[in-house]
């Protein structure tokens, strides 16, 4: 069975979709039609920009979700997937891809994330930091013994074994670090993010999104989607939209979504979007297992 991936923030880099724009009718009405609903020209940063103006959440979380969708979208009917998923942000693109969202209204969602998210970071300074070579018990119980109302630390995202993201205010982060180095991770690395994605500081971003989620209409998805915030396959609307809600502060179970999608039959794993970080993933998710595969878009 084939599933569509798709990746959150981190996966963007200059020229992400000039390819697909130049060659593809399809692809370069959708990326001037981003432009319109955006307001201002997010193909010029994607196609020719620099890093920095590319880093700004801003224009970073519409980026990727347009080279995913468009990518996608333009691969035609005829390689429709039987489930999919994404990370973080890429959950918004696998909605699309699935026909539960319409292509204007993610994007608006997606642009909406941003600006919420971005006003979250500027409230209080937080961080995430990538946790290497330790089981998720043992970051989970470490995160626990720290982690308090007003010194946030929370196992954030679950990306596969051997590596967990944790999150939260920037002083609970580096005690946590110090404490797993002590533990016997292999790396406690402080990541170069905006803020504290996936915890609870995102609560004033997850109420401002709250707004827009609920006055969105959400379609019954054309496969099942599997979602960060429960790792199962959701098909209801309502189910669907809650679980989106839900997503900014908690945590992303990607090493238990992979798993649910292998177990219901996923084989053949496409990730669309810019860069390989998913497959690689799910490679490692997937060790030992020579039925399953993971690759970028084959043209």
């Amino acid at each position: 069975m084939k599933a569509f991936v798709f990746p959150g923030q981190g996966a963007q880099f200059v020229g992400m979709g000039k390819d697909l724009y130049d060659n593809n009718p399809l692809a370069k009405e959708l990326f001037e039609k981003a432009n319109d609903i955006l307001g201002f020209r997010i193909t010029d940063i994607m196609f020719s920009g620099t890093d920095e103006e590319l880093k700004q959440t801003k224009v970073t979380q519409p980026a990727v979700f347009l080279h995913s969708v468009i990518s996608a979208l333009c691969m035609g009917e005829d390689v429709a997937p039987d489930m999919v998923a994404g990370h973080s942000l890429g959950e918004f693109s696998a909605l699309v891809a699935a026909g539960a969202l319409n292509f204007e209204d993610g994007l608006k969602l997606v642009y909406a994330r941003a600006m919420a998210m971005q006003k979250a970071c500027e409230a209080a300074p937080s961080t995430m930091a990538a946790i290497v070579g330790l089981d998720d018990a043992t970051i989970e119980n470490v995160c626990a013994e720290i982690n308090t109302e007003n010194n946030v630390v929370v196992p954030a995202n679950y990306n596969c074994p051997g590596q967990l993201v944790i999150s939260g205010n920037v002083e609970a982060v580096k005690a946590a670090c110090e404490k797993l180095k002590a533990a016997g991770a292999k790396r406690a690395l402080l990541l170069p993010v905006g803020g504290a994605f996936h915890s609870p500081l995102m609560q004033p971003a997850k109420d401002e999104l709250q707004a827009a989620i609920e006055a969105t209409t959400f379609n019954t998805p054309k496969c099942a989607v599997y979602q960060n915030v429960d790792a199962q396959a959701h098909t209801d609307a309502e189910e669907i939209k809650a679980n989106l809600i839900a997503q900014l502060t908690a945590s992303v179970r990607w090493t238990q979504e992979v798993q649910n999608m292998i177990a219901a039959g996923a084989t053949d794993f496409t990730e669309c979007g810019p860069g390989k970080v998913l497959q690689g993933m799910i490679g490692k998710i997937a060790k030992g297992n020579d039925a399953v595969t993971a690759h970028g878009i084959q043209a």
